[in-house]
């Protein structure tokens, strides 16, 4: 099968499209023949390496994918060969306490696909019959591989860690990010009021399309937060504070919150060491939690609401998947706003 892989850690031109085995199932797993993988920061992650991560070479990336059931393993019930799918990127071993009792997350063999195992980016891919979801037949398969981990990871952020209700004031970072935009409509959806920075006119625009209330450009606006203090919030800072953004951002977002505050941190994109000034964390009796993924009940949840209409995965981008360099290189460069995706033959 053709695929997208690594044989060493290094920059973006280390990811080789060759040909390589497809993946045999096992019992109670599902092979999908891929139709749309989408891009995600793990993958600039995973082809640079860090410390402590030993990956078994080749190796597959990509985490979110959609398509067809190829093969059905002897154990699955629920799905049969010609079945439009989308799947949940987040494995766990599905027997534990934590499985059993709805914290795959909190599982000791809980993973994102691509991250350890072999990932999308290839022309198959395999799943437990658990992480598959049926499509409905007016649902197209883009949008299927569009929302998975962004959706999920934004929706857990929300409703579980973050505990939002109506009327809470959302701040995100980086309106343009995969879970940034999904995170703009399910704050919309809870009925809160939600602030978003970005970094250009045409990035602004789109945010206010899909429900930001208020729309900074954190470039002609850096010490936004103080804006937001004193002309959005009444002196009073915001309830939530969405952070994906890491060692650029931590400290502001800690000013931005009211007393009783929630900072929510999915991930680091400009990196994990971030100066902080404590004094903001007991002062103002804050919540710092982080988030990553979610359950499989919060992913039917969010997947439902998606199917039917309340939310909408947004593309910016599709490319060739022979292209799957040029669409790394375009993420890496934050362009987008929103999914980029890659399309198979």
């Amino acid at each position: 099968m053709k695929a997208a892989f690594i044989k060493e850690h290094g920059n973006i031109e280390k990811l080789i499209v060759g040909a390589l085995n497809a993946p045999k199932i096992a019992a109670n797993e599902v092979l999908i023949e891929t139709k749309y993988a989408a891009l995600n920061h793990i993958d600039l992650f995973l082809i640079n390496g860090w410390p402590g991560l030993n990956l078994k070479m080749p190796h597959v990336l990509g985490s979110d994918g959609s398509g067809i059931i190829k093969e059905v393993g002897s154990e699955v019930t629920n799905f049969q060969e010609g079945d439009r799918v989308s799947v949940n990127p987040g494995t766990s071993c599905g027997k534990c306490h934590m499985c059993l009792s709805g914290k795959q997350v909190f599982c000791k063999d809980f993973s994102i696909m691509g991250e350890y195992g072999w990932g999308t980016f290839a022309q198959y891919f395999k799943v437990p019959e658990v992480n598959v979801l049926k499509l409905p037949s007016s649902f197209t398969l883009d949008k299927a591989a569009a929302a998975p981990l962004t959706f999920l990871t934004a929706y857990r952020m929300l409703k579980t860690q973050a505990r939002m209700s109506q009327g809470d004031i959302v701040f995100i970072h980086g309106a343009g990010g995969g879970v940034s935009s999904a995170a703009i409509q399910i704050a919309k959806y809870f009925s809160g009021t939600v602030i978003a920075t970005t970094s250009n006119q045409e990035k602004m625009r789109k945010a206010k399309d899909i429900g930001a209330d208020f729309v900074i450009n954190y470039k002609e606006t850096p010490n936004y937060d103080k804006y937001v203090y004193e002309k959005l919030t009444n002196k009073q800072g915001v309830d939530i504070v969405i952070d994906s953004i890491g060692k650029a951002t931590f400290q502001t977002s800690l000013r931005l919150l009211r007393l009783g505050g929630r900072l929510i941190i999915p991930g680091s994109t400009t990196g994990p060491l971030a100066e902080i000034d404590i004094r903001h964390i007991f002062w103002k009796h804050l919540e710092i939690k982080g988030s990553s993924m979610g359950n499989q009940n919060e992913f039917r949840e969010v997947m439902d609401l998606i199917f039917k209409g309340y939310l909408d995965p947004i593309i910016d981008k599709t490319f060739d998947f022979d292209d799957i360099v040029k669409a790394e290189n375009y993420l890496n460069e934050g362009k987008q706003f929103g999914k980029v995706l890659v399309k198979f033959p």
